[in-house]
């Protein structure tokens, strides 16, 4: 059973620039720069029939590139830190294409996503590492600013369970684009 979800992929010169943030930590396992994505749908373990019908489903999105751009660090997790990641400059057709995602889920058959969407590269996990420890990190790298990037396509990736994720296997890339210019190629 693959396990399944959809991101976008970060540009090598954005990865280049996030492998800056590391170290300093304590209790960080850093993620690889190639593992860098900004998960769009986590689908979850599913059979190869159902990853089909997925793959299917998401060669119907209809959008437009887009330019992101990453700013700020933060944690996730609260009082028990367990994940540093970079924030997502606000975006509405990031948001739009992400809703997408979630709408064409829940047609084949996933249950809605239970939490609200916080768009976010993970830099690194967490384990025992204490919120002031955390705290000290974010204030002296939590002003990082990417340059804009250019987001144009979507993947959908395959992983193993594994300690800290990765390593990721692009299985399809959509491009965006009109559904009209989608028709005419």
């Amino acid at each position: 059973m693959p396990r399944l979800f959809t991101a976008i992929e970060i540009p090598a010169d954005v990865a280049q620039m996030l492998t800056f943030l590391r170290g300093g930590l304590p209790g960080a396992r850093w993620i690889d720069a190639e593992n860098y994505h900004l998960t769009l749908r986590f689908i979850g373990d599913i059979d190869v029939t159902f990853a089909q019908d997925v793959a299917s489903m998401l060669d119907r999105v209809s959008r437009s590139p887009f330019e992101l751009r990453l700013e700020g660090v933060s944690s996730f997790g609260g009082k028990k830190p367990r994940a540093v990641v970079a924030n997502v400059a606000p975006s509405s057709s990031l948001m739009e294409l992400q809703a997408e995602h979630e709408r064409m889920m829940q047609r084949v058959g996933l249950e809605p996503e239970g939490r609200k969407y916080t768009p976010h590269v993970t830099l690194a996990r967490l384990r025992d590492s204490s919120s002031r420890q955390v705290a000290d990190y974010l204030s002296e790298r939590g002003s990082f600013r990417s340059a804009p990037f250019r987001v144009e396509r979507f993947v959908l990736y395959s992983s193993r369970a594994s300690v800290g994720g990765g390593p990721y296997v692009v299985e399809e890339a959509y491009p965006l684009q009109t559904f009209q210019a989608k028709r005419a190629i």
